[in-house]
């Protein structure tokens, strides 16, 4: 399978965004991934090692294999980990159809912010599932860019983030996956899934808040501007009054919310598949 296409880019600012979120995000997504000492844990997409150090930190007795299919985000994620000095991590190139793993290798999987990407994101789960050991776990997490909710409402808004679900959907991705984590475990063959909905909401009230849907999910989406542009979906004064009304939601009485999903799951019975 060719690299997987990423319409935010691989810029070192798209990079300084992933490891931002990750850790403005940590508490919120995190609270519950822990793993026990002496588990092997596979981490499918690491990408630059935004959630590697999260995990490494939050389970210094467990061991992770982090896999992606960029050597050059390999790179930066094993430069970002042993920054910081985390020694209970290798880092291995593989693709996620092509698992360069054998069977039942695993205790438990880790996958965040991947499934949004995959034209096929239940076969991707089979192949964990396949490298899992019976009864293992899975820890899937998504976000959803329709739950986006703020005030003040404004149409110009919606239209660029509905571009950014357009372009993604384009290139064989699902922005709004996040609501559908159920389905899909399942559909792989998953058992006992649990899903939780994770919200940010942010007001003049909580200034952290507030600059993180700025340096989150409006940089996330103005990222994507020039190719919107390109591809007719709005022209440009269309897109900078979109832009500016998701910044006026940070503002005065403004408001902004976003939901996170993070679905949990074992390993399915094989035999019955």
């Amino acid at each position: 399978m060719d690299e997987v296409p990423y319409i935010h880019g691989h810029s070192e600012q798209e990079a300084d965004r992933l490891y931002y979120q990750a850790s403005r995000l940590a508490d919120l997504l995190h609270r519950d991934t822990r793993y026990p000492p002496g588990s092997r844990v596979l981490e499918a997409a690491c990408g630059v090692g935004a959630q590697t150090v999260i995990l490494a930190r939050n389970s210094p007795g467990a061991t992770f294999v982090s896999v992606d299919i960029s050597p050059g985000s390999l790179a930066l994620a094993e430069r970002r980990v042993r920054a910081e000095g985390y020694t209970n991590v290798t880092f291995r190139q593989g693709d996620i159809c092509h698992l360069p793993f054998g069977k039942e290798s695993f205790d438990h999987a880790f996958v965040c912010f991947l499934l949004e990407h995959l034209p096929d994101p239940v076969l991707a789960l089979r192949n964990l599932s396949a490298v899992l050991r019976p009864g293992g776990t899975i820890t899937v997490i998504e976000g959803d860019h329709g739950s986006a909710l703020f005030y003040p409402d404004s149409p110009d808004a919606r239209r660029v983030i509905e571009c950014l679900v357009v372009l993604q959907r384009q290139i064989g991705g699902n922005a709004l996956i996040g609501r559908e984590l159920w389905h899909l475990l399942n559909d792989a063959g998953f058992e006992g899934v649990s899903v939780s909905p994770r919200q940010v909401y942010a007001d003049v009230g909580n200034p952290q808040s507030i600059e993180g849907v700025k340096h989150i999910f409006i940089a996330m989406v103005a990222g994507v501007r020039d190719e919107a542009i390109r591809r007719g979906l709005l022209d440009a004064p269309a897109w900078e009054r979109g832009i500016r009304d998701l910044h006026r939601t940070t503002e005065k009485d403004g408001s902004f919310c976003y939901t996170f999903f993070t679905a949990i799951a074992v390993k399915g019975n094989q035999e019955r598949r």
